[in-house]
């Protein structure tokens, strides 16, 4: 599924907890998820408003005191060792990092050392997580998001009074589209702009898309010249092909030749590449000049990962250099189903054929998940999931 984030009025961590919520995700299951992180002391308050007319979700983090005060070493640490889905996790410490880079080169600090209430925060720990299980929960794979507006004017904050947009703000927003919109106040904050920024393949015009669902979260001011709320429209992925059945998007292709490294380390690069976002990894044979056998390293990837993809290739091979290409694809829709099992109930992919034929697809890391708990055959769990899905 791909997601639209229309920014007309700015982002905050809780208007997008609160558009995730009025898509679908649960409060109490979102407060309940990341309390076992272990997370304690705080709660999640939703409730219904109205700004001009527009029925919207108000998420509110409760947060008790006497709080220990965390840096960005403790919270990644505490993310990494979750119980949270890896894909969770991914998401939420490339949120997280983006503030800490942030706030590190403003105040010149080792950014494992920082200490600010941005990343320090129970609110904010809850919101940037909660985004990462919130897209997770909705099968939300692809954001697009409109350019984003900035207010101005002056704010209070730990440091004293700092202008606006923040200067953490404004340093997480280099390289985005943003434009003044002459509100005095604050549209954006931190977390809010990390959270889109690291989301977001793009920032522009609604992509070509199917509207399914709309989520608005508000905000806690009440503006005069627009609703102070966040709307986001998702719907299946790509634009309808041509040939009925089919969808089309874009994605990167990200290429690199490499005739010196030690084959054993081509393992480890595909896991750092899939944890960075990538959709697939190939290892192609090939021979390069003075005829000498060498792998071309193919990833496929969004646009908004491509830097991640780039630095991890750059870094954990010899390779001096990468090559990029855009490819346009088409593809079988196809969605994600729960069905039950003696397993319980398990994730598997549903796929409509051009045919107009629906098959449902065990997902492979949900059978070795299962596999590696009970100690038996990932075989064994694809037939019964097969079976199940055939008697369902």
């Amino acid at each position: 599924m791909q997601a639209y984030f229309d920014c007309f009025s700015g982002i905050s961590g809780d208007m997008t907890l609160g558009a995730l919520v009025d898509l679908g995700v649960p409060a109490v299951w979102l407060k309940e998820t990341i309390a076992e992180m272990p997370l304690p002391g705080f709660d999640i308050e939703e409730k219904t408003v109205f700004r001009n007319g527009i029925g919207a979700k108000k998420i509110d983090v409760l947060v008790y005191p006497d709080q220990p005060r965390r840096d960005y070493r403790e919270i990644k640490t505490l993310i990494q060792e979750s119980g949270l889905a890896d894909s969770v996790k991914v998401r939420a410490l490339k949120i997280l990092e983006r503030i800490a880079d942030a706030e590190s080169r403003i105040h010149g600090s080792e950014k494992d050392k920082v200490h600010f209430h941005e990343v320090g925060g129970v609110d904010a720990i809850v919101d940037i997580v909660g985004t990462a299980l919130g897209l997770d929960y909705l099968h939300i794979d692809r954001v697009v998001s409109s350019r984003i507006p900035l207010g101005t004017g002056f704010v209070n904050s730990m440091h004293g009074i700092i202008p606006v947009p923040a200067p953490a703000t404004l340093e997480i927003l280099k390289g985005v589209p943003t434009y003044g919109s002459g509100i005095h106040c604050e549209l954006v904050t931190p977390t809010g702009a990390a959270i889109i920024t690291a989301i977001a393949e793009s920032f522009g015009p609604m992509p070509e898309m199917t509207v399914e669902k709309i989520g608005y979260g508000s905000g806690t001011r009440i503006l005069e010249s627009r609703p102070n709320l966040l709307r986001v429209a998702m719907g299946p992925d790509g634009q309808t092909s041509g040939i009925p059945g089919l969808l089309e998007d874009d994605i990167l292709i990200v290429e690199a030749n490499i005739d010196d490294m030690n084959p054993e380390i081509f393992g480890f690069l595909m896991d750092r590449l899939f944890a960075e976002g990538a959709l697939d990894v190939s290892w192609i044979p090939i021979h390069m000049k003075k005829n000498r056998p060498a792998t071309m390293v193919q990833v496929l990837c969004r646009g908004n990962d491509k830097d991640a993809v780039i630095k991890t290739v750059l870094s954990e091979t010899t390779s001096l250099g990468v090559r990029i290409h855009t490819a346009h694809r088409h593809m079988l829709k196809r969605d994600v189903v729960r069905v039950h099992t003696e397993y319980g109930e398990v994730d598997a992919k549903r796929i409509y054929g051009i045919e107009g034929v629906v098959r449902i697809v065990p997902e492979y890391e949900t059978c070795r998940k299962i596999a590696l708990e009970r100690n038996i055959p990932v075989r064994v769990v694809y037939d019964q999931i097969m079976r199940a899905r055939d008697a369902g």
